[in-house]
């Protein structure tokens, strides 16, 4: 009996999920189902929370020591961080409903966190839409409806349910395994199903 496949859950302004999405196919050995949650609608759900920019440089610091350790491109951190990404979630949903999701989501992560640019700006999500060969204006409407939006929110208390505390999560059978240090335990479990 082969093992299901496993959901990589994640919002768009972490840059932990950043890490799980660039190294996840690698790591599992396959590629998993990309859905997109809010991260504020998760129980332990906000990037942060930074009481100072100490914190933040902290933070800032220890990523991009991971980044380095996995031989990934170095960091370059939007100007905005934590960003607001409620339209490039609504734009990663409808990509998911075309069969884009992968596509679009490592597009705008990269847009992010290897260009350094603020997935808020609608023009940095839809260089990110191009990149995947989104139509700007099926973006725009599809992006919109309100079908999507449900989708989204479906999606986030779904995970919740699922015992999602906060992204990134990969969830291997009933396991739900938290942050990108969890992945190759992820990985173990997979393997042993």
């Amino acid at each position: 009996m082969a093992a299901e496949q496993p959901t990589f859950y994640y919002d768009l302004a972490s840059p932990e999920a950043y890490l799980v999405a660039e190294r996840s196919a690698a790591v599992l050995g396959t590629v998993p189902v990309w859905q997109p949650v809010r991260l504020g609608g998760l129980p332990a759900g906000e990037v942060g929370p930074f009481r100072c920019a100490a914190e933040i440089d902290a933070y800032q610091e220890d990523v991009g020591r991971r980044v380095a350790s996995y031989g990934l491109q170095p960091l370059r951190w939007p100007r905005e961080f934590p960003p607001d990404t409620e339209w490039a979630m609504l734009v990663a949903t409808y990509a998911g409903q075309i069969g884009r999701a992968v596509a679009f989501s490592l597009a705008a992560f990269r847009q992010a966190f290897a260009g350094g640019r603020d997935l808020s700006d609608p023009d940095t999500v839809m260089l990110a839409a191009a990149a995947c060969e989104m139509h700007p204006v099926a973006v725009e409407k599809g992006a919109r409806l309100g079908s999507i939006k449900r989708r989204l929110d479906e999606a986030t208390a779904a995970a919740a349910e699922a015992g999602v505390l906060d992204v990134p999560a990969v969830r291997v059978g009933e396991r739900v395994f938290h942050g990108d240090r969890e992945l190759e335990a992820a990985a173990a479990t997979l393997a042993a199903a």
